[in-house]
């Protein structure tokens, strides 16, 4: 999104030579310096330590040289930074809050008006009937997705981010599958039963919750200190949080600069950055300006000390005091996730979540309902997941041959949360994701679906005008079970129990094209139709938490609303934005639904007894963990009652998908999901 700022940063840019835009050395006196990446090789999951962390002296750095960057472009920018577990460490805003009108737009149209009507599209604050702002919440939200998606084997930005989350990948590339990780930026909210609430005044165990989940919007990096994830920046300068759906062309993102410029001598290594990277034979994207496309040389900014009147630190509620602190050294006991010391999982390399006591989270557990799991069966089954984790070639990790790092969850049919279990230095974004699939199969495949979703309350597209703060428009959540029923030419379809549904199944029913990728196609029943779809309004997925986001960022914003509750669904909001309430309170999607791969339900002779859920270093590695996994430490679903056997619009709906010769033991092993 270009500015008339940055459009005279552009002009200027077009005249630099070819050998100053390759710069790759450090460079003398004002000119911006390249040597900023981390220089570490060869870190491959061990490199965190007692003494990786971001240090208030590194914070300030970290801030300083964004605001430098911000001067030299004309820029106000709103600056956060976060730790690897999602801990504020500091938010630092230039300019009046009332100035930093911001609006949640995946397009703006000449008048200013959003292209996409619904969901959380065009959101605007503040204006006169609300006067809070957002800005804020945008950067941390591009912050903690910096952290949350990159490891000692990958680096990805909020641009990663763009990019696999569209209706096509690669961005608006006709005739495309959807992005592979599509619908993760519904992750992470602050309604999730799993997600932590940060006071603001101590760092605090992790994972931390994200105030618009994921973002897609460019200006938020990783931060690296010897090699693995310290934490990372969000940036927000232009007023738009919104994505990039153009990746043929490189930007000059006022946001992109500033952050960039802020990770200078924090810089992800090269060799791990996204570009560095493929996925379905496609190379990602990691920024698109380098250091020496930049307008001041980030190793001469003036010291934080030093900024003066430049802006000022800004407490958030929930999430910052206003104040600068340290971070939490990632896989102690201090930052929420360590090595698992309980025997559970003895040689398994795992490591698992702890409360402020050091005390596991989530060991195995027996379920609730009876004739489920039993605790044994749940280790069993956790242990079987963490060891295909262990054989499996990671997809999305550097270097090659590394094993995929990814976080297991196992739930029952209420939903309860019977285990979580990662590998080591898996990235932070697959915690609540696994969770999120786990309860999307294990709720979908049930025979209560679609009484549960039913008596949910619609979801509110909301208004915000300098006049007023109304709702406009509501989705009746059981519309899309009438939708699904038609769809698969069943009147009981989610009512029955009679179809097995995987994460991967209920994704391709929730694409804006059905078969996924087939433009011109009728949309899936749990997607909002071509046209009307985009990344901030994707369908059921969605709808089910659009009330509860909303009521967290007009509360974290200062508006007088109470913080959402634990539970994503099952929220209302006056149609004024007066108050809220909550009816529905049990954990069936407590932390939200997730519509991409590696989520099965399991069952004991036939009968729905839970689920599993996989999120770590690929879609398809996730799918054929959980599917493995499943088969060795229960029962996946019977071959006739899985979501392969139907075949809406003529087209058979896939249930898994796995990888060509996985494994990273020796030789070649095809076909290794066939007959299971």
């Amino acid at each position: 999104m270009q500015t008339p700022a940055m459009m005279t940063t552009v002009r200027r840019f077009a005249l630099m030579t070819t050998v100053a835009s390759l710069l790759i050395v450090g460079c003398s006196g004002d000119e911006p310096s390249a040597s900023g990446a981390d220089p570490t090789t060869g870190c491959d999951g061990s490199c965190a330590s007692v003494s990786t962390f971001l240090s208030v002296a590194d914070v300030e750095r970290v801030i300083a040289q964004g605001v430098a960057e911000a001067q030299g472009l004309g820029a106000q920018a709103t600056i956060a930074v976060v730790d690897r577990v999602g801990n504020v460490l500091a938010v630092y805003r230039m300019g009046a809050a009332a100035n930093r009108v911001v609006v949640i737009a995946s397009g703006l149209n000449a008048n200013g008006t959003t292209t996409v009507s619904g969901g959380l599209e065009g959101l605007r604050l503040p204006v006169a009937s609300v006067p809070v702002s957002i800005d804020d919440q945008a950067a941390i939200s591009k912050a903690i997705t910096g952290a949350y998606l990159s490891t000692e084997g990958n680096a990805f930005s909020t641009r990663t981010a763009s990019q696999i989350i569209q209706e096509h990948f690669a961005p608006n590339e006709a005739f495309q599958a959807g992005g592979p990780l599509f619908g993760v930026q519904f992750s992470q909210l602050a309604c999730s039963d799993l997600m932590r609430s940060y006071d603001g005044m101590l760092p605090s165990v992790g994972p931390q919750r994200s105030p618009l989940g994921l973002s897609a919007d460019p200006g938020g990096f990783p931060l690296y200190k010897n090699g693995t994830v310290v934490g990372a920046v969000g940036v927000i300068s232009d007023g738009i949080y919104g994505l990039d759906k153009v990746i043929t062309n490189n930007d000059r993102d006022t946001d992109e600069m500033i952050a960039f410029a802020a990770t200078f001598g924090y810089a992800a290594p090269v060799d791990r950055r996204a570009d560095r990277i493929t996925a379905d034979g496609r190379t990602l994207r990691f920024s698109d300006v380098e250091f020496p496309d930049l307008t001041r040389n980030p190793a001469n900014a003036t010291p934080f000390a030093s900024l003066g009147g430049a802006g000022a630190l800004v407490a958030t509620t929930g999430y910052s005091s206003g104040t600068i602190v340290a971070g939490t050294a990632f896989g102690q006991p201090t930052s929420g996730i360590r090595l698992d010391t309980s025997g559970n999982y003895s040689g398994q390399d795992a490591f698992v979540l702890v409360d402020a006591a050091n005390a596991q989270r989530f060991p195995p557990q027996a379920s609730a309902v009876v004739g489920s799991l039993t605790a044994l069966e749940v280790q069993n089954l956790m242990s079987n997941l963490m060891g295909y984790a262990n054989a499996t070639r990671a997809q999305i990790r550097r270097p090659l041959g590394s094993p995929a790092r990814v976080t297991a969850s196992i739930v029952d049919t209420s939903g309860a949360i019977l285990a979580i279990a990662r590998s080591r230095d898996a990235p932070v974004f697959g915690i609540d994701v696994s969770l999120q699939k786990a309860r999307t199969a294990a709720l979908l495949s049930s025979n209560t679906a679609s009484t549960f979703l039913t008596a949910l309350p619609n979801a509110k597209y909301p208004q915000l005008t300098d006049a007023s703060a109304t709702v406009v428009r509501q989705i009746a959540i059981g519309d899309y079970v009438t939708a699904a029923r038609s769809f698969v030419g069943s009147a009981t379809a989610l009512g029955d129990g009679a179809i097995a549904y995987s994460a991967r199944a209920v994704g391709n029913l929730s694409r804006p094209f059905y078969p996924d990728g087939i433009d011109g196609s009728p949309a899936g029943p749990l997607s909002k139709a071509a046209g009307e779809w985009s990344v901030f309004s994707t369908g059921l997925q969605l709808d089910i938490a659009q009330n509860a986001i909303l009521q967290h960022v007009l509360h974290t914003a200062g508006a007088p609303l109470p913080d959402v509750a634990v539970g994503c669904a099952g929220v209302d909001l006056a149609n004024d934005f007066s108050s809220a309430t909550q009816t529905v309170s049990n954990l069936r999607l407590a932390n939200g639904l997730q519509i991409f791969p590696g989520g099965v339900p399991i069952y004991r002779s036939g009968v729905l007894i839970g689920a599993v859920g996989v999120s770590g270093d690929g879609v398809d590695q996730d799918d054929m963990i959980a599917f493995l996994g499943a088969n060795r430490g229960a029962d996946n679903a019977p071959l006739q009652m899985r979501a392969d056997t139907l075949t809406p619009q003529g087209v058979r709906l896939r249930y898994v998908q796995c990888p060509q010769a996985p494994f990273l033991r020796d030789g070649v092993e095809e076909g290794v999901c066939q007959g299971k």
